[in-house]
């Protein structure tokens, strides 16, 4: 039997965060959809120079146990940039941790995130 809980977990909607970044805080919008158990989406990330955002494919992705979990992969230069999204879903909130890649090669760095969901 499926408890009334589990079926009110769902990450499916439009989500956005805010991050520091070189020019000071930055609004990270998502997409998620979960159908079927599989979890697709996309992310916006703010364009550099204050462009057109770059909308980016999340891949990696997972719910299970109200944890929703992502990757997105962005190429500069010829290099792969991997960040790394978790959090726990708790009703319009996800709440977790950023592994992003650290500058010039550096360890990948953890950061907290708090999205909420865009009504």
């Amino acid at each position: 039997m499926i408890s009334v809980a589990a079926l009110a977990a769902d990450p499916t909607g439009s989500w956005s965060f805010t991050q520091q970044g070189r020019g000071g805080e930055q609004k990270i919008t998502f997409k998620l959809a979960l159908k079927d158990g599989t979890l697709t989406g996309s992310l916006a990330q703010p364009a550099r120079g204050g462009g057109d955002p770059t909308n980016i494919d999340i891949s990696d992705a997972s719910f299970k146990d109200g944890v929703v979990a992502f990757s997105t992969v962005q190429e500069f230069n010829g290099n792969k940039r991997v960040t790394k999204y978790s959090g726990k879903l708790d009703g319009d909130t996800i709440t977790g941790t950023v592994l992003a890649p650290g500058r010039g090669g550096a360890e990948p760095m953890p950061r907290d995130w708090v999205a909420k969901r865009a009504m």
